[in-house]
Formats: C-alpha cells, sequence, structure tokens
C-alpha cells in the first residue's frame, strides 16, 4: 500500500485517534489506540503498519506512534471535521452530546468538502 493516495475510514479513525491522544497525554501507544477505538491490539499493529507504509505514521523506538507531517494535517482536517459536525448536530436536531459525536464520526469521513465549507458559513452566521 506504498504511496496511497486515499485513507479508508478505519485509516482516519486511526490517526484522529493518535492525534487526540498525543493532545491529552502528550504521546500515542497502540495500547492507547487500542483502548480509544475499542479494538484489539494486533488490529492496531496492523493499521499503523500500512499507515507507516503510506507515510501517515511512524513508530518510535520507545514505542511511541508518531504523526507525520502528512499525518497530522489530515487527522487535524478529520478532527475539525468532527468537530464542526458534533456542533452542528446539537444545534440543528438538540441531541445529547454523546448521541452528536457518534453520529459525526460516521459522516466525518464521507462529508463533501463543499458541504463541509456550507456547514461551517451556518454556524459562523448562526453563532
Amino acid at each position: 500500500m506504498k504511496d496511497a493516495k486515499v485513507i479508508h475510514e478505519s485509516g482516519e479513525d486511526y490517526i484522529e485517534a493518535v492525534l487526540m491522544l498525543q493532545r491529552e497525554n502528550g504521546e500515542a501507544r497502540s495500547v492507547d489506540v487500542a483502548k480509544k477505538l475499542g479494538v484489539s491490539k494486533p488490529s492496531v499493529s496492523r493499521a499503523m503498519s500500512i499507515l507507516s507504509d503510506s507515510g501517515y505514521i511512524i513508530m518510535s523506538e520507545t514505542g511511541a506512534l508518531e504523526l507525520t507531517a502528512k499525518g497530522k494535517k489530515h487527522a487535524q482536517e478529520v478532527y475539525e471535521r468532527h468537530l464542526l459536525l458534533t456542533q452542528f448536530l446539537i444545534k440543528i436536531t438538540g441531541v445529547s452530546e454523546t448521541k452528536a459525536e457518534e453520529t459525526a464520526c460516521r459522516i466525518e469521513h464521507d462529508i463533501d468538502e463543499e458541504i463541509t465549507k456550507g456547514i461551517q458559513k451556518w454556524m459562523r452566521e448562526n453563532a
């Protein structure tokens, strides 16, 4: 999977989890990613290998997971969509934050950039 141009939904979940763990704990380890996503350690290991081959992740000698510049940029984009969609869903539907986050997590991978910009504009205008 060298030079993969498209990262799959699960890959986005993994790099987003790494980004969030780095922000929360200062670093991310495979065991923490497994716990955060509710997946097995072998699943994380396989995903990290694929993401490493694709240029999104570097596994340090100490076992810490580091996002490359490419990985960090992509993870931040996914995370920002996640936050935007969560707030949007809360505002327009009145659902709980938990329900909005669960739904945002499913939508964030498939939403079109034009739609995302439209939601951003609507949120600015209706803050």
